[in-house]
């Protein structure tokens, strides 16, 4: 052990308090890269658990409503302007609203015929952005217990009074055809914007 000393003592500019420091940190440094390897891992894979339902959803939109990129094809099918282009409280905006009226009123839910296309007013003209599912919720629960669900996804309930104006109703948003950072199914997305009008 004597020598030993002694031979880092013979070092000059090495010593041992500076040999320890240096392990110790090396030591540290394999810790931390170890946790955000981890720490990555679980985020990746909590990401992949929720959008495992989601992609099944955004599928089947985009595949029902490729025919409405233009929108001239959507009024051939019967949607209309409802209001103006719905901006968020605080942050966002969901875009003008094409609705189905005959969709709307019959009461039922399907994927693959949404009650409401959604398009987001620019230079280039409308591009569609998403989709809104709605029903009225007292003919909804003359026959179900339960809020309506798509691939997994629950509606949410909209009361009255709201903007508008409607009675109390079911809505879900899937937005098939731009990203939303906040999921695919909240209502408001932050890459949509109003100010192209």
């Amino acid at each position: 052990m004597t020598t030993r000393t002694n031979a880092y003592k013979a070092k000059p500019g090495i010593s041992l308090l500076r040999l320890m420091l240096l392990s110790s940190l090396t030591a540290c440094a394999a810790l931390i890269v170890v946790g955000a390897t981890a720490t990555t891992a679980a985020e990746q894979a909590h990401a992949g658990h929720q959008t495992a339902a989601p992609a099944k959803l955004v599928e089947i939109v985009r595949n029902a409503t490729r025919q409405y990129i233009d929108i001239n094809a959507a009024r051939s099918a019967n949607y209309q302007p409802f209001l103006g282009c719905v901006s968020g409280p605080d942050h966002g905006a969901m875009g003008i609203h094409y609705v189905n009226g005959p969709l709307v009123g019959d009461g039922e839910i399907d994927a693959t015929q949404p009650e409401a296309l959604i398009y987001e007013p620019s230079a280039g003209g409308m591009e569609l952005v998403g989709v809104e599912y709605i029903v009225d919720a007292a003919t909804w629960l003359t026959k179900h217990n339960a809020p309506p669900m798509l691939e997994g996804q629950s509606f949410q309930l909209v009361t009255s009074p709201n903007r508008f104006g409607l009675s109390p109703f079911f809505e879900l948003h899937v937005w098939a055809w731009r990203d939303n950072p906040q999921g695919a199914f909240v209502d408001w997305n932050n890459h949509v914007t109003c100010e192209g009008q």
